[in-house]
């Protein structure tokens, strides 16, 4: 995986002024661009549209110092006008293009980016591999934006909403695994950016012919492989670390790669003020 997104970062290089099809870039190399798109997010820490934008800007703000004309910059990198062009210039440096002609700056760099992956083995990771038939995921559902560490507390302001009487049913609903309360995060876009939407549902999992309340949310789930971490720590840092060391850790290190479907965690035991958890955490996952 680290090999294909080098060299992902390299085709990119080559076609600053063009567009990427990422999807066929990937196939090209043996993976899928779902796959590719998130662990180019974890790892980066930025969406490959928006490090494409940046190098372009970057590279382009050589030829804006120069006298040439705008437009003639703006079609080279891919943009068809000059206010489209300004518009993204001004994202990425903080000043306008005029203001960069005129001053020779301010500048806000992107690097070309090279991933490696350093192996420490100080902290194995506690994973499975099971195959699960189609399964269903029901409960209350919303949509909420992204957010990459801490609580989330739009998540947070979801479930509480619920009475206590409702995680009760849900407990009592549930049937298959993953088992327990669940939290779901369904629909993330494959480039996964900080303030993206994604559907959050608090619920349970259930056999995909069980008999659903007409009043809780379902998101059907297909059959396949999932890997399966488990945490215990400090909540949600223990949780969220893995998420990371999934990214950073297993998948250059092993044959799998994601594959569309929610992501889903599995609270087994936890303080009763949720301050430390034992969790499972679910991934859909093809053969590499």
């Amino acid at each position: 995986m680290i090999e294909i997104l080098n060299r992902l970062v390299d085709e990119i290089e080559q076609r600053l002024g063009d567009d990427l099809d990422v999807d066929d870039l990937a196939a090209s190399m043996g993976t899928t661009g779902y796959h590719a798109r998130r662990m180019f997010s974890s790892l980066a820490g930025m969406p490959v549209s928006d490090y494409v934008r940046r190098r372009r800007m970057t590279v382009a703000a050589a030829d804006v110092i120069g006298d040439e004309d705008l437009l003639t910059i703006a079609v080279r990198y891919g943009y068809g006008s000059t206010e489209a062009f300004g518009r993204a210039f001004r994202a990425v440096h903080g000043a306008s293009h005029g203001d960069v002609r005129r001053d020779g700056g301010p500048l806000r760099g992107q690097p070309q980016l090279r991933f490696r992956l350093t192996v420490e083995g100080t902290h194995p990771m506690d994973a499975r591999i099971i195959e699960r038939p189609a399964f269903r995921l029901i409960g209350h559902a919303a949509r909420v934006p992204l957010v990459y560490e801490g609580v989330n507390p739009h998540i947070q302001r979801h479930v509480a909403s619920l009475p206590v009487s409702e995680h009760e049913r849900l407990k009592q609903l549930g049937g298959t695994e993953p088992s327990g309360l669940l939290q779901v995060s369904a629909d993330v876009e494959p480039d996964a950016t900080e303030g993206s939407e994604l559907t959050y549902l608090h619920g349970v999992a259930v056999d995909v012919d069980a008999q659903t309340p007409d009043d809780l949310d379902v998101i059907d789930v297909d059959a396949g492989a999932w890997v399966v971490f488990r945490t215990s720590g400090s909540h949600p840092a223990a949780l969220q670390e893995a998420y990371a060391a999934s990214a950073t850790e297993w998948f250059p290190s092993n044959p799998w790669r994601l594959r569309p479907g929610p992501s889903i965690v599995s609270v087994l035991d936890r303080a009763p003020d949720f301050s430390t958890a034992t969790c499972e955490l679910w991934f859909p996952v093809e053969r590499a």
